[in-house]
């Protein structure tokens, strides 16, 4: 009988150790102890690391386009935002973020970016009844007519041939061109960039929308604006290379 109560004792003993060294001197605490990337499935961390940066920390833009603004996420449906996300937009500032394409997350990971945008930022009544463009042209579009749809609709505020306005700046900077898709252009037409007060598809001419034609036209002829080469050209000089011009 004593012999089982020292047991006993000594065993009660081993657990109060045991129990104490999870606060004892130089252990981590358990918040501490590093996770797994691909482990994270919270969104504002997802959000935060990966598209804060170009889509704003709240989604309302920077330098590229406002992902709280309902009336994208009405046309854009989840299978194109993962799309998107997944590969990247080739030529464009978007790379890809899925571990299949060369980027850092999982697919789960993209999903609850994905959903969590949803979530957040969209909202089901934003088109009150109306038909959007569709986020993609059926067809191509016709650069010529472009050129006078744009007279009709956007030269207004940026110009008659897209060079700057009174109310907005060149739509036709080849750097801008150069860094943007036909789609980002499109979508831009039809979403517009409340951020910056332009008007979506339905506000350029009241009581006129644009029409899903009419808009790949005027992508058309934008795209038309591109040069090979842009950025500014360096200086011709003869003098060598490092000495002051």
């Amino acid at each position: 009988m004593n012999l089982c109560r020292g047991l006993f004792g000594a065993l009660a003993l081993l657990v109060l150790v045991c129990s104490g060294c999870s606060s004892s001197p130089g252990r981590p605490a358990a918040d501490a102890i590093p996770v797994d990337p691909e482990d994270i499935a919270d969104f504002g961390i997802l959000y935060a690391h990966n598209c804060a940066g170009c889509h704003g920390p709240d989604g309302k833009g920077g330098a590229s386009i406002a992902l709280a603004n309902p009336l994208y996420l009405a046309i854009a449906d989840d299978s194109t935002m993962r799309h998107v996300t997944t590969i990247g937009v080739a030529g464009t500032l978007m790379p890809a973020f899925a571990k299949s394409a060369g980027g850092m997350l999982t697919d789960k990971q993209i999903d609850v970016i994905v959903r969590g945008i949803r979530e957040r930022w969209s909202k089901p009544d934003v088109l009150h009844g109306q038909a959007a463009p569709p986020y993609s042209a059926s067809s191509a579009g016709d650069a010529s007519r472009g050129l006078q749809v744009f007279g009709a609709y956007c030269s207004s505020c940026h110009g008659p041939q897209g060079r700057g306005g009174p109310k907005a700046s060149s739509i036709v900077d080849p750097t801008y061109l150069a860094l943007v898709s036909d789609q980002a252009l499109r979508t831009t037409v039809i979403v517009g960039i409340p951020e910056l007060g332009a008007p979506d598809w339905r506000g350029n001419v009241p009581g006129k929308p644009m029409s899903s034609q009419d808009i790949s036209d005027v992508v058309a002829w934008l795209a038309s604006q591109r040069t090979a080469f842009p950025g500014q050209p360096y200086l011709l000089s003869d003098k060598p290379a490092g000495e002051p011009q």
